[in-house]
């Protein structure tokens, strides 16, 4: 688990309460140990963004914990997972947050449970596990991400969110939990002035949570409203906040354009993140790093994401985000299941993918928040999170208790809207309102110019997309003939900064052959090995477009390659 340099570990043994565990911290100057109470009896390792009060999180739930019990996880804010020992009572707590995003994988034994926030650890002491489970294969491919709290290896699962898992030195396990979505649906409706109001009251209160602490921070900026949303209300004297945005090589893109506008309007400076040559040349080591940091959560499109995180991470420490504002704030559902090339896969696995869509048909059903909340951002949204928080950590008020319960009470017209975000932002800061978003929005706006923005805009987002990974296979003999007009000139770099599509065909081609076309590869019992070459060649040539495919078996190769095999 100690992936860069700049890692520090510790370890914790006890052999009367039977419990060990080891610690690792990506932040130099912390050092990784158990926090005590004044007494020595009650201790605590608190993993990732933990937020309680003004105080440190360990501290502070210790003393809540002499106070209230295990009713005090319930005061915890942010993502993460942590250990709580009580050798008063002789017991130990394994616990996460509400959502499951810090993620714990566990694995039960007669008499023991081994638990890790990377599988990897239990892959290392567990040989017998380096085996995939078909199902959640299958989900993966389909969804591109296991769904159920299941995990991509046999006999390993997820630690369910909101989890406190009480472990007794006589041997005894009592699987609890602290909080129950329930208490947020069963809520009353608010109507939209009475949601609004709140919306104006919560925010600027819950994101002082987010923007104080001694750790530098600095912004990341995208032409969205969601980071919009916390520079209108962060407030930041001028030059305190460092803003950023990714950046692709073709043109400054839309993110970059806005952020900039946003960062000025807010007396920041701003600088961007480019990914180009340098990305491509490092693309193989990022790649298989990638593919470990997230024990194959996320496919290797997410090498991009490792090298914007690890170039922020010398501007500061700390990144501040506007992740999961749509999610949460507007009930943007991120993931579907997907149709892959068939004839890539085994006879035998192929049902997999039709399981791993009912699967899904059956996980969403219910209260759509809830499901994006308790179920999509740790199950999807993990992947990405693991990848950036190897590399710098992360902040975003969205995630925030206060915040995502008053979500829970919005009225039906607000619950897709952009109207309230856009209202936010223009009382906290009303240049800031008067931005276009990426999608040609600003606050007031006259609805006819806003329509007609968004028209433009959306139809250059869907032609780039169109041109990249969602080109048609028609489209793609078409651009081979005229590729000597270089085409993409046009289309690229607009919204987006990665384009695997021509990365593939171009400059990861020959990657792309010497990983796919390997023995190795074409071995594996769920695919279908004669069909990669066509695949590989297909798309290399131009003729065919398998970006998505080709992100999946390289991901699915590499974690063959440095975990399983």
């Amino acid at each position: 688990m100690s992936h860069e340099d700049f890692y520090s570990s510790g370890d914790y043994v006890n052999g009367e309460l039977g419990l060990f565990v080891g610690f690792v911290i990506a932040e130099p100057a912390r050092s990784p140990k158990l926090m005590w109470d004044h007494s020595g009896e009650i201790g605590c390792f608190i993993s990732g963004e933990a937020i309680i009060g003004s105080a440190d999180a360990e501290i502070g739930l210790v003393n809540l914990y002499e106070e209230l019990g295990l009713d005090a996880l319930e005061k915890l804010n942010g993502w993460f997972s942590g250990v709580l020992v009580d050798l008063r009572h002789q017991q130990a707590v394994l616990f996460n947050d509400r959502y499951g995003l810090n993620r714990i994988y566990v694995h039960e034994q007669d008499d023991r449970l081994f638990f890790s926030s990377e599988a990897k650890s239990l892959l290392a002491v567990l040989p017998e596990l380096r085996q995939l489970d078909p199902r959640g294969l299958g989900e993966w491919f389909s969804c591109g991400c296991v769904l159920g709290n299941r995990s991509l290896f046999r006999g390993v699962s997820l630690l369910p969110p909101a989890s406190a898992w009480i472990f007794s030195a006589d041997g005894a396990l009592k699987k609890t939990s602290y909080f129950s979505s329930l208490a947020w649906e069963n809520q009353p409706v608010l109507s939209l002035e009475e949601y609004h109001q709140q919306l104006t009251q919560v925010f600027p209160r819950i994101l002082k949570r987010y923007t104080n602490g001694s750790r530098p921070l600095a912004m990341s900026l995208t032409g969205g409203l969601d980071g919009r949303m916390i520079m209108a209300w962060a407030r930041p004297s001028r030059g305190a906040l460092p803003c950023y945005t990714f950046n692709g090589s073709y043109r400054d893109c839309a993110d970059v354009r806005i952020g900039r506008k946003v960062a000025a309007a807010c007396g920041q400076p701003h600088q961007t993140i480019s990914v180009g040559d340098e990305f491509l040349a490092q693309f193989p080591r990022l790649a298989e790093q990638t593919v470990r940091v997230t024990d194959g959560a996320l496919d290797v499109s997410g090498a991009a994401e490792l090298y914007v995180n690890r170039v922020a991470s010398q501007i500061a420490p700390v990144r501040l985000t506007g992740n999961y504002g749509s999610e949460i704030l507007r009930r943007h559902v991120a993931f579907k299941p997907g149709a892959l090339a068939s004839e890539i896969f085994s006879p035998d696995f192929v049902p997999q993918l039709a399981d791993a869509a009912r699967s899904y048909s059956e996980e969403a059903q219910g209260n759509q928040l809830s499901f994006i909340a308790f179920k999509q951002v740790p199950w999807h949204h993990y992947a990405r999170f693991a990848v950036e928080q190897s590399q710098i950590s992360v902040r975003s008020p969205f995630l925030d208790n206060d915040l995502v319960a008053l979500a829970f009470q919005a009225p039906p017209e607000a619950q897709r809207s952009l109207a309230p975000s856009l209202r936010l932002i223009a009382e906290g800061n009303r240049a800031l309102g008067r931005i276009r978003t990426d999608r040609g929005i600003r606050y007031p706006g006259n609805r006819i110019t806003n329509r007609v923005h968004r028209s433009v805009e959306e139809f250059l987002t869907k032609a780039e997309y169109a041109y990249d990974y969602g080109m048609p296979n028609f489209l793609a003999r078409i651009d081979d003939l005229l590729q000597p007009l270089r085409l993409e000139r046009l289309f690229l770099g607009r919204q987006k900064f990665c384009h695997f599509r021509t990365w593939y065909r171009n400059q990861l081609a020959g990657y792309v052959k010497e990983v796919l076309l390997d023995p190795r590869s074409r071995s594996r019992p769920y695919l279908n090995g004669s069909a990669l070459e066509p695949l590989v060649h297909a798309h290399v040539s131009g003729l065919r477009n398998y970006t998505v495919e080709i992100h999946k078996l390289l991901s699915m190769e590499l974690l063959h390659r440095t975990l399983l095999d």
